[in-house]
């Protein structure tokens, strides 16, 4: 699906969206899965006016804390390109104050099995240091509004 040529409608898919005034539908949710910390993880980002996929990534071998920040330097360097300005969502705190600080702290092993990982974090790291953030990032109240729509659903 081309989400640059779609016309969002005036009303919110509410199986998408909470029935909350609070949340924007005009966003991106991202969320990630660790399948053990570390072990297999992935993310992805979620169109809340549609409820379509807007990208997904792994898995990978990495920590959730690390696919929480990798979705998010993912979904603002994609609206960066496309030349999209939506609010982002994210539930971890950890990620978002990673992307403020414009550097993943994890305390992963940097070893032979996390190389590659290595190697996406050092290129979102440098995206957030050659860039400037120009949408809102906001993190989600998982208590008031139930699970991120990008949530992959495997508690």
């Amino acid at each position: 699906m081309d989400i640059e040529n779609l016309n969002p409608p005036d009303w919110r898919n509410d199986t998408v969206l909470p029935l909350n005034p609070a949340v924007k539908a005009d966003a991106w949710a991202v969320d990630a899965a660790c399948s053990g910390n570390p072990g297999p993880m992935e993310y992805q980002c979620i169109d809340l006016t549609t409820g379509a996929q807007v990208f997904h990534f792994g898995p990978i071998h990495g920590t959730n804390n690390i696919g929480e920040f990798l979705a998010i330097v993912h979904a603002l360097a994609l609206m960066e390109q496309r030349h999209i300005r939506k609010t982002i969502y994210s539930d971890s705190f950890t990620a978002i104050t990673w992307i403020r600080k414009r550097q993943c702290k994890t305390k992963l092993e940097h070893n032979e099995k996390t190389a590659k990982l290595y190697e996406v974090i050092r290129r979102a790291e440098n995206w957030l240091r050659t860039h400037s953030v120009h949408v809102p990032l906001i993190q989600w109240d998982t208590k008031a509004w139930g699970e991120i729509p990008a949530d992959f659903g495997r508690k």
